[in-house]
C-alpha cells in the first residue's frame, strides 16, 4: 500500500539535495528550507486521504498495545522515549511490508503518531503554528484556519466523527467540563490559555464541531500594537496613562474583533503592587503582574445544580480586597455587580462588552441591566453608568481581516436624555470596505487631563 503518490516516492535519502533530510525536519519545526518546506507541503497534502489515515490509525493501536504490553503510558515515559517507541512501531510495520514508506512519509507518520498519542491529534501542528489565529472544525473532514484575518483549508483532517470526538473528550476531560448529548455544547480552554467552543449533535447536524481562538505565547505590547497600525501612538500613551491612572475602561467591539487581547495589553500598564482579581466564562487572561487571582465560572451539572455564575463570583470578589476587578465579558446580570464596584472603591476595573460602537456598546449595557432587574428611570440608569465607566475603546476587525482601534472616547455625562461623549481619538477607513485609513487624534481637550497628570513617573498624555 503506498501512502502518497508515485511520484513522490521516486525520491529517496540518497536521491535527496544535500541538506534536505535536516530541512525536513526543521519543517516539522517551521523554520524549514525551501527544498524541506516544499516536500513537506506535498506530504502534509496526502493527510487528506484515507489510506494514509488508515496507516495512521493502524501505528497508532500497535504503539498503544506495545506500551500497554509493558504497563507504559504516554504520560509516564518522555517524549524522547515515546518517539523512539513510535519509531520502532512504524519501523517494524514497514519492514513487514504493511506500509510503503520513503523517508519524508516515515517522518511525517512518526509525527502525527506521536500527536495522536501524547497530544490533540490533526490539531497539533496547527496549534503549534504560531501565524494561525483560529482553528475551526467543521465534522470530521473539514478542518479550517485563519491567518492574518483571512480563513483558509488545512490539508489535514480527523478519521472519522468517532476520532474527532476522542480528541474533544481530551480537551474538556482534564479541565472538569462535559459534553455529550444531555449537554451539546460547552467552553473551555487549553492548558496554554487558548479559548474553545465545542457543539455535538444532535443539534450540530453535520457532526462534531469544535472553534479554538488561539492564545498567543508572546503577549503583545503597546509598541507592537503601534507597529501594526492597530493604533495610533498617541492612543498607545493615552491608554498608558489612562490605566496607570486607574480610570474605568470599557472595550467594546464583535466577535474575534481582539477585545480579549485588548484587555491583555491593557493590563500591563497596572502597577505591580495592585492585587488583581480576574472573572471569566473560560480563563483566557494572562496577567503578567504577581499578585493575581483567577476565578472561572461553572457551568450547571445534569441535574441543573452547581452552577457559579459570574454575578456570584463578582459579588464575591468584592469581598477578597481587590484593588481593580477584570471581568473578561459582560454578558448577563454581572452587569450591575460590575458597575457598582467601578463606582464604589474599585477605580481602575476593566471589562470587555460585545458592541459595533461605542453608543451601541452603552445601549447593550443598559440591555443587561434591565435584565438583570434594574427597572429604574431611563435618566436614573444612565446616570448610573456614566458614573462608573471613565473610557471606552472600540476595536473592530475590518474587511482586510486586519483589526483597528476604531475610537478612544470619554464618557463625561448625560445630558436629557442622551449620554456625553468625548471622542479623543478615531481610525476613519477610506475607502469603504478595504481595512485601509487613517488615525486621526481629535482637537478636545480630555475630561479627565487633570486626573491623568497626577500620575508620576509616565509621559504626559496627548491633548493633556
Amino acid at each position: 500500500m503506498s501512502l502518497l503518490t508515485n511520484d513522490f516516492h521516486s525520491l529517496s535519502v540518497t536521491d535527496a539535495a544535500p541538506g534536505l533530510v535536516s530541512d525536513i525536519a526543521a519543517a516539522l519545526r517551521g523554520d524549514a528550507g525551501d527544498a524541506g518546506a516544499a516536500a513537506m507541503t506535498q506530504a502534509r497534502a496526502q493527510r487528506m486521504s484515507n489510506a494514509y489515515q488508515l496507516a495512521k490509525a493502524q501505528a497508532c493501536t500497535q504503539v498503544i498495545e506495545q506500551l500497554e504490553a509493558r504497563s507504559l503510558s504516554s504520560e509516564s515515559m518522555g517524549p524522547r522515549a515515546l518517539r523512539e517507541e513510535i519509531e520502532l512501531a512504524v519501523g517494524s510495520r514497514s519492514r513487514r511490508g504493511q506500509l510503503a514508506l520513503n523517508s519524508i512519509e516515515r517522518t511525517l507518520l512518526i509525527e502525527d503518531v506521536e500527536d495522536e498519542v501524547a497530544g490533540l491529534g490533526p490539531l497539533a501542528p496547527l496549534l503549534r503554528d504560531p501565524t494561525i489565529d483560529d482553528i475551526i472544525v467543521n465534522g470530521h473532514n473539514q478542518i479550517y484556519i485563519e491567518r492574518g484575518g483571512l480563513l483558509e483549508r488545512a490539508d489535514t483532517r480527523f478519521q472519522d466523527d468517532t476520532h474527532l470526538m476522542n480528541i474533544i473528550q481530551r480537551i474538556v476531560g482534564p479541565i472538569g467540563r462535559r459534553v455529550d448529548e444531555a449537554s451539546p455544547f460547552v467552553d473551555a480552554r487549553l492548558p496554554d490559555g487558548s479559548r474553545v467552543n465545542i457543539v455535538i449533535p444532535p443539534i450540530a447536524l453535520d457532526g462534531p464541531l469544535l472553534s479554538i481562538r488561539k492564545f498567543r505565547i508572546q503577549a503583545m505590547s503597546m509598541d507592537d500594537y503601534v507597529e501594526r497600525q492597530t493604533m495610533s501612538a498617541d492612543m498607545a500613551a493615552y491608554l498608558s496613562l489612562a490605566v496607570a491612572s486607574r480610570l474605568n475602561i470599557l472595550v467594546c467591539g464583535g466577535t474575534g474583533a481582539g477585545k480579549t487581547t485588548m484587555l491583555n495589553l491593557l493590563s500591563t500598564c497596572i502597577d505591580e503592587r495592585e492585587r488583581l482579581i480576574t472573572i471569566e466564562d473560560a480563563a483566557e487572561l494572562q496577567l503578567r503582574q504577581a499578585h493575581v487571582v483567577r476565578l472561572e465560572t461553572r457551568a450547571a451539572s445534569v441535574d441543573g445544580s452547581r452552577e457559579v455564575n459570574a454575578r456570584e463570583l463578582v459579588r464575591n470578589a468584592l469581598r477578597m480586597r481587590p484593588d481593580r476587578i477584570i471581568l473578561g465579558e459582560v454578558r448577563g446580570a454581572e452587569a450591575v455587580e460590575m458597575l457598582q464596584a467601578m463606582s464604589t472603591g474599585h477605580d481602575g476595573s476593566m471589562a470587555t462588552l460585545h458592541g459595533n460602537s461605542p453608543r451601541d456598546g452603552l445601549a447593550r449595557l443598559e440591555m443587561l441591566l434591565g435584565m438583570a432587574g434594574m427597572q429604574n428611570d431611563q435618566r436614573s440608569l444612565r446616570r448610573f453608568v456614566a458614573n462608573s465607566i471613565h473610557i471606552i475603546v472600540h476595536i473592530q476587525r475590518l474587511a482586510n481581516g486586519s483589526r483597528r482601534v476604531m475610537s478612544v472616547c470619554e464618557l463625561t455625562g448625560v445630558e436629557g436624555e442622551s449620554y456625553l461623549l468625548n471622542e479623543l481619538f478615531s481610525f476613519v477607513e477610506k475607502p469603504a470596505m478595504s481595512g485601509l485609513g487613517d488615525f486621526h487624534r481629535e482637537g478636545v481637550r480630555p475630561h479627565h487631563a487633570r486626573r491623568l497628570k497626577v500620575v508620576e513617573g509616565t509621559p504626559d498624555a496627548p491633548l493633556c
